[in-house]
């Protein structure tokens, strides 16, 4: 997808927690943050789905860290947001900025 790809509520809000909880980015930690904010309840499973769609465009990255016994041998995947990522939310709060803006002015939005 090129770099003026919208992003959805979740898709900002996802990114937003990623970019809140920094090295402690996990789908458990990043589903706690959204719930936090929104009081909306979602699997751990719809975050991960959000996440590697947000990883197929190049607005996060991610990797496993080291399997530990607490986890029954499992790793985390752990995601850390990309600057195309940052660009992203900035891009999408000016585009919300401009509509509210143009709502409260009574003129018509231009959405690049």
């Amino acid at each position: 997808m090129g770099s003026k790809s919208f992003l959805g509520e979740l898709e900002q809000i996802a990114l937003m927690a990623v970019r809140r909880l920094g090295r402690d980015a996990y789908g458990a930690a990043i589903r706690d943050e959204i719930e936090g904010w929104t009081g909306r309840s979602l699997s751990v499973s719809a975050i991960y789905v959000t996440l590697m769609r947000l990883e197929k465009k190049g607005h996060v990255r991610s990797w496993l860290a080291d399997p530990t016994p607490v986890r029954g041998g499992k790793a985390k995947r752990y995601f850390e947001i990309l600057p195309a990522g940052v660009e992203a939310l900035q891009r999408a709060r000016a585009t919300m900025d401009q509509i509210w803006a143009d709502l409260d002015t009574g003129t018509e939005a231009k959405v690049q």
